[in-house]
């Protein structure tokens, strides 16, 4: 935006100023993702009330849990609400009237809560022994998710995508190289195909943590205090490289201007190397600052992200690190502090 230097300009220049910055910060505000396998977490309206006490405007709820979804009422908070892996997906892609009873039951039945994606799926993929069954079901549930949304007038306000994660690229060097592997094209071109008929964005749970298994020197990058210079130019962060390898796989996959949602990120405080309350504290602090700008590849452009998670979950399975992403304790106390203003 540029103004002019008269005084009788002023005041509207830098209304338009101001409101520009507004509407910047609104779009990088983080979320947080609400997962339930957890042993005595609170109430879910004490957790939904926290999320406002707390200014997290943004939720990922994995399952459509109706007591949440009541105490989500005229709350505000942008919610991802999933369609499962495991029972709805399957069911929702078997044909259309179970899509249209699963949008009636989870979405059409809470028209005062804030919907703003389905994601279809979380992390599903032929490579992955664990989600490769659900594979051949994404994209028709997909289909007739949006099909469903759409015929109730809400495919303006409600975007239909599914959320994969980092392992269909390649994990290249530099970030403008990344591409999906050769091996997932045939699941990942209708998905991408689908979200550009839609005008949707793609969901993708992004971990620096992980990478730190193979490459531990890595530490300070991951953390963003640390920047890297690459051919690409300067990344001040292994989530930017990420996020940006991802980008450049959309584009040697045809969709050069799609938007990417990330769908979960953070950092756990025990389990595993470098699992601990003042690294977790470091990421998700500078995260938070971080999506406020754009990566090398898309400078300007704020980041909508989601920190894994509300809570621990124990009750969950595999290792011992996936158990500790929680920001606050079952007693609603932060573990650090971390502000979302």
């Amino acid at each position: 935006m540029t103004c002019q230097s008269s005084l009788a300009t002023f005041p509207l220049c830098l209304f338009g100023l101001l409101m520009l910055a507004t509407l910047q910060v609104s779009d990088a505000q983080t979320g947080v993702c609400y997962g339930m396998l957890g042993s005595s977490l609170p109430p879910k309206s004490r957790v939904i009330n926290l999320y406002k006490e707390k200014n997290i405007r943004r939720m990922r709820l994995y399952d459509p849990n109706h007591e949440a979804l009541e105490a989500l009422r005229n709350s505000g908070i942008e919610v991802i609400q999933d369609v499962p892996n495991i029972n709805a997906l399957q069911y929702v892609a078997s044909n259309q009237q179970n899509a249209d009873n699963w949008v009636r039951d989870n979405i059409l039945r809470y028209p005062d809560v804030n919907f703003k994606y389905i994601a279809v799926g979380n992390e599903v993929s032929p490579l992955n022994g664990d989600t490769s069954r659900y594979v051949t079901y994404v994209v028709p549930a997909m289909k007739n998710i949006q099909r469903s949304i759409s015929s109730n007038g809400l495919s303006g306000k409600i975007k239909v995508s599914t959320s994969v994660d980092m392992g269909l690229t390649t994990n290249p060097y530099p970030p403008s190289h990344g591409v999906f592997k050769g091996e997932v094209g045939q699941y990942v071109g209708p998905i991408i195909q689908f979200l550009k008929d839609n005008n949707s964005p793609l969901l993708v749970n992004i971990y620096p943590y992980f990478s730190l298994n193979d490459q531990p020197d890595l530490l300070d990058y991951a953390l963003f205090k640390s920047p890297r210079n690459t051919p690409d130019g300067e990344y001040k962060s292994l989530f930017y490289a990420m996020l940006d390898v991802v980008y450049a796989a959309l584009e040697k996959a045809g969709a050069p201007n799609m938007q990417i949602v990330v769908s979960e990120t953070g950092w756990p405080t025990e389990g595993g190397n470098q699992a601990n309350v003042e690294n977790a504290r470091t990421y998700n602090s500078n995260l938070i600052q971080a999506v406020k700008g754009g990566t090398p590849k898309r400078r300007g452009r704020a980041i909508e992200a989601y920190i894994f998670a509300m809570f621990d979950e124990d009750n969950k399975r595999g290792d011992p690190v996936e158990k500790h992403w929680g920001i606050f304790s079952a007693n609603g106390q932060a573990k650090y502090p971390l502000s979302f203003n």
